[in-house]
């Protein structure tokens, strides 16, 4: 049995570390180089080595990145692109034609919505949105015949609703469909969706998989080989891959994944005690709260309940606005998952594109990515900003 069939049964944190690549037989560098290359030398007419033609069509620094990605979500193949948007659209050209149906959360991340509803849609998908809370409206929302695809995103963007994966696999397969679950906001660390049924998994790997906000970058995993050899067509035919210096960011902080997500969810479970009993907030949506409707659910399939943070104000949108600006240590801007904390409203800024629709976020939300700097002073913050 090789290195990397023995690394199948190990523990996360090995996967993540080993995963994919083997120290260099001839220097023995254990991190995997950078192949700044496009092409590379063949031996004759066809005589690739080790299937390396064109960097498009792959490029080992990659092929890493993908082989670790593809062992942290427990599946059988990864694909590395240059965005999380990248890789979505990736997949909906492999899996759906014009004239097919995909049902999507109603609260879904506002790039992932404007993708099927300005772009998909003209393209000729269309789609229909439903509470990934409720598995009966998302049963419902399915066209037979022509649903392709339930996608689903748990925890979801930013309001922080949780699907049942293994119920929602069930009823995405019962109807010809395929489970899509973008895993972005709970990473690999604290969820493998793929093992509770789910077909493909989504991932924006510049949040927590990069882990530092210094490279942009997408993920699909899938445990199906001929789905597998589908994407990886339609990848090279479209061509937004990982450049080799992305892949290498990525690479090197889904490292310490596993070390950075518990501080994540230390800090952010400090941050959610903090909120709950402040006199300015009118309500706190966390999954790791009792209270929250999805939280037996997340239990069930979560590892630990993430780093985000939406609370409303009681104050309206004009007193979100000014708690975000406000913020000194949360650092007002776009994003999540790296290990600066993050505030921002987005009923103004990464949700804007769904203002107007069934889709829009309250006003008076605010979304906190906690990072994992010393947790007090975070709390010392919050208590300035919102004052």
């Amino acid at each position: 049995m090789s290195t990397q069939e023995h690394l199948n049964k190990a523990g996360f944190d090995t996967r993540a570390i080993h995963a994919g690549y083997e120290p260099d037989e001839k220097t023995g560098a254990v991190i995997p180089p950078i192949y700044a290359t496009s092409t590379y030398k063949q031996d004759g007419v066809g005589g690739m080595r080790g299937g390396y033609e064109y960097s498009r069509s792959g490029n080992p620094t990659r092929t890493a990145l993908e082989g670790v990605l593809a062992a942290v979500e427990q599946g059988e193949r990864g694909f590395a692109f240059a965005s999380g948007l990248a890789a979505e659209d990736t997949l909906l050209r492999a899996l759906t034609r014009p004239g097919d149906h995909a049902v999507i959360p109603d609260d879904a991340y506002g790039g992932t919505y404007r993708l099927f509803d300005k772009v998909a849609k003209v393209w000729g998908l269309d789609h229909t949105p439903a509470a990934v809370s409720d598995v009966d409206a998302m049963r419902a929302a399915i066209v037979p015949g022509r649903t392709k695809i339930v996608w689903v995103e748990t925890p979801t963007n930013p309001m922080l609703t949780i699907g049942d994966i293994e119920a929602l696999a069930g009823v995405a397969h019962n109807a010809g469909a395929l489970l899509v679950v973008d895993n972005t906001f709970a990473s690999p660390y604290l969820q493998q969706p793929l093992t509770l049924g789910a077909d493909v998994v989504v991932h924006s790997t510049t949040k927590y998989v990069g882990g530092h906000s210094d490279v942009v970058g997408g993920a699909l995993v899938v445990r199906d080989l001929e789905l597998a050899d589908q994407i990886a067509f339609h990848q090279n035919s479209m061509g937004a891959v990982a450049g080799p210096f992305d892949a290498f960011l990525t690479h090197r902080g889904l490292k310490t994944l596993g070390v950075r997500m518990d501080r994540h969810c230390d800090n952010a479970e400090k941050v959610v005690e903090f909120l709950s009993t402040h006199a300015k907030v009118a309500e706190v949506i966390y999954p790791g709260l009792p209270d929250h409707a999805g939280h037996a659910i997340a239990a069930k399939q979560m590892k630990r309940f993430g780093g985000i943070v939406s609370f409303r104000v009681t104050g309206g949108e004009q007193h979100a606005v000014d708690v975000c600006g406000k913020a000194e240590v949360f650092t007002l801007g776009e994003s999540l998952g790296g290990v600066e904390s993050l505030i921002e409203h987005p009923g103004r800024m990464t949700h804007a594109s769904v203002a107007g629709t069934d889709l829009e976020v309250p006003g008076d939300l605010v979304r906190l990515s906690v990072g994992i700097e010393t947790v007090d002073d975070l709390l010392a913050d919050l208590d300035r900003a919102l004052a």
